[in-house]
């Protein structure tokens, strides 16, 4: 029994193979596809902003307002596009999209600051670009703040009594580079795009064609079928997260600091979960395209609930708890932990343990409706 449970399950995987071997365009979609994308998202996605154009009005004409204008655009993170005349101007080229913040520096700017007045300043923001608007609002007032403390510290007589130093020290990411973070989460992303669609299509082709009629009258067992057919794409699944280790280490940088054993253990385990929803999404689907649109639905919330374009704890409550059931959330965190902060199986556990469970329960759930069509 076990001898003809092997053989069966031999010849299901041979079958897929070869199957997916001879069609070029799923081999692209399947290998090549990722890595490309990949890539490409890890040049696109990009959170660092820098030359932020900048409209300047200085209507005091001080040397102290020429020199703090220096001061906030030398960093990079502003850079002056144009010379305005009045701060009416400066409004009007935000609302001409000419510039995305205005700086405007009052009359008697410099004269308050030498007199040890609060010289006051205004910086004007596009907000239709919360990220860039922010990092604009954080790189002025770190400019002006700068400013001022060396202004206390000049009248206090080189040193200002009672400071606070701040010393701030990066870990996993020193030069806090978008790549570095964004892109393990982008390949967990395509990973589940890829995996779910495809595996979702193939049943649902096989059966439009009639060919899964011709292997359900052989003796071949509902949990052997699906296995064998899972199996060539969990491989070809680990081929791609090879594939884009190399090159996330190679092209951007990414470390591989924790054990590769159980980032291995943790991509088997995601695969088994994102092909479990495959299968799921094909025995409810009729045809192909249904099957393509059932895995859609599952993929864009999941993308969207990750974690790896918005932080969950910025979500609200309710919505958190829905992330505990997206396989993509802990295989991002994995990914994560392993890469950049060299997590092991004693800080990854969670994660792990989450995944097995996943794909134990939609596996399970495949099978059993599976063998409810085939019945």
């Amino acid at each position: 029994m076990k001898r003809r449970w092997l053989t069966h399950y031999r010849a299901v995987v041979l079958k897929e193979f070869r199957q997916t071997l001879r069609d070029r365009r799923i081999m692209f979609m399947l290998v090549a596809a990722p890595l490309i994308q990949t890539i490409l998202f890890g040049f696109a996605v990009d959170f660092d902003v820098d030359r932020v154009p900048t409209a300047v009005a200085d209507l005091d004409r001080s040397a102290e307002s020429r020199a703090q204008a220096r001061r906030l655009l030398a960093d990079g993170t502003l850079r002056e596009r144009l010379r305005v005349r009045s701060a009416t101007e400066a409004d009007r080229m935000l609302d001409e999209g000419r510039a995305a913040a205005a700086l405007v520096l009052p009359p008697g700017f410099g004269a308050d600051a030498a007199a040890g007045r609060t010289a006051r300043a205004q910086l004007l923001v596009d907000g239709t670009d919360p990220v860039r608007a922010g990092a604009a609002g954080s790189a002025a007032g770190g400019a002006f703040a700068v400013s001022a403390a060396e202004r206390v510290a000049a009248r206090a007589g080189g040193a200002a009594p009672g400071g606070v130093v701040l010393t701030p020290r990066v870990l996993y990411n020193p030069r806090l580079q978008t790549a570095v973070y964004i892109v393990p989460g982008i390949l967990a992303m395509l990973l589940v795009v890829v995996t779910t669609i495809v595996t979702a299509m193939g049943l649902s082709r096989e059966r439009e064609m009639g060919t899964m009629e011709q292997v359900l009258v052989t003796p071949i067992r509902p949990f052997v079928l699906l296995a064998g057919k899972m199996t060539p794409f969990v491989v070809i699944g680990l081929l791609d997260v090879l594939l884009a280790l190399t090159a996330m280490s190679w092209i951007f940088a990414v470390p591989l600091r924790g054990p590769f054993l159980v980032l291995l253990l943790g991509s088997v385990l995601y695969l088994c979960s994102t092909l479990g929803v495959g299968l799921l999404v094909s025995t409810v689907s009729a045809t192909q395209q249904q099957s393509f649109l059932g895995g859609f639905l599952f993929v864009l919330p999941a993308a969207l609930l990750s974690g790896i374009m918005t932080p969950i704890r910025a979500m609200p409550g309710w919505l958190q708890l829905a992330t505990w059931g997206n396989p993509l959330r802990f295989y991002a965190e994995l990914m994560r932990g392993v890469l950049l902060r060299g997590s092991g199986f004693a800080e990854m556990w969670v994660q792990l343990l989450v995944l097995a469970a996943y794909g134990t329960f939609i596996l399970s759930l495949a099978t059993a409706r599976f063998r409810t069509q085939v019945g």
